[in-house]
């Protein structure tokens, strides 16, 4: 996710990284290309221009105009709905290590502590299909050993930390309205899995963006040759900035559509689970945690 301070008015005309300018780069060196070879032909046969109405141009760009915002809501909601479920997730986590410290034996509390912030671990690497390995230094090597290769290790390790708590319950070192405490937990961390599952597996319908991409692309190369002859030299000029708003809107789209991804505008998981980390360690009374993860180059994942 981009992180930057709020530049001036004048500066915004400058910013590159956090812009989406570098993604569409080459579709607008494109629409200028097709706007010289526009303003060309309109020299050498001008005759061919003079009968093209602007006016179906404009009714396309307001009809793709309001297209694109709203596919971009939908994008939005798709990313914000995966912000609520990791702060879901880090809200539910603190909770858990603070009753794991407080109601739990000693030699037991660590492993629940450590084992919410495997949990957090796999379920990033899930969703971003990344290696498993990040997770395996928050658990034994029992533990680690015992759990089943491939997608499910998240939910498993939630497994492992319920059947230990039905342990502790077993032998009389929790009761059973502690145990429900400490069940509807484990319940709520396995929702916010079965959220950012069905975010990352049930992506919006792929006919409807490629409708609006190839829309895009088909009202940017054609309206040089329907302008050129009422604008002249400037015709690049406004094709630019049209091209830059439209592909810039699709761009985005692709980019929120996907929360979990590591684009720039993606969710910044490695600092959420961060945060987790650090609530464990407050909650075990560490003398050393880790930093919270800061913006590199005003990017942060």
């Amino acid at each position: 996710m981009i992180i930057r301070p709020r530049s001036t008015a004048f500066g915004l005309w400058f910013i590159l990284r956090g812009s989406i300018v570098p993604d569409i780069a080459p579709r607008l060196v494109a629409v200028l290309a097709i706007s010289i070879a526009a303003i060309w032909l309109h020299h050498v046969a001008p005759g061919y221009f003079r009968d093209l109405d602007p006016a179906p141009f404009t009714l396309l760009g307001l009809a793709l105009s309001i297209f694109l915002g709203f596919r971009n809501n939908i994008c939005y909601e798709r990313w914000w709905e995966g912000r609520k479920q990791w702060g879901e997730l880090v809200a539910v986590s603190r909770s858990l290590l603070r009753e794991a410290v407080t109601l739990l034996p000693a030699d037991t509390h660590r492993r629940v502590v450590h084992r919410a912030v495997a949990f957090a671990h796999a379920l990033r690497n899930q969703l971003r299909d990344m290696p498993e390995d990040s997770a395996r230094a928050w658990l034994t090597p029992a533990e680690w050993e015992a759990l089943p290769p491939g997608r499910s290790r998240a939910a498993a390790i939630l497994r492992a930390q319920a059947a230990e708590l039905n342990e502790v319950r077993r032998l009389g070192a929790l009761g059973d309205m502690l145990y429900r405490e400490f069940a509807d937990q484990l319940a709520a961390m396995s929702a916010v899995q079965a959220a950012c599952e069905r975010l990352r597996t049930t992506p919006p319908p792929f006919a409807y963006s490629l409708l609006l991409h190839r829309t895009a692309w088909l009202f940017c190369l054609l309206l040089p040759f329907g302008m050129v002859d009422n604008l002249g030299l400037a015709t690049p000029f406004l094709t630019m900035i049209l091209a830059y708003a439209f592909f810039g809107l699709d761009a985005l789209g692709e980019q929120l559509e996907e929360p979990f991804s590591l684009s720039p505008n993606g969710l910044p998981l490695d600092a959420l689970v961060r945060n987790i980390e650090i609530a464990a360690g407050e909650a075990l009374g560490d003398a050393t945690l880790p930093a919270p993860l800061r913006p590199e180059k005003f990017l942060l994942l």
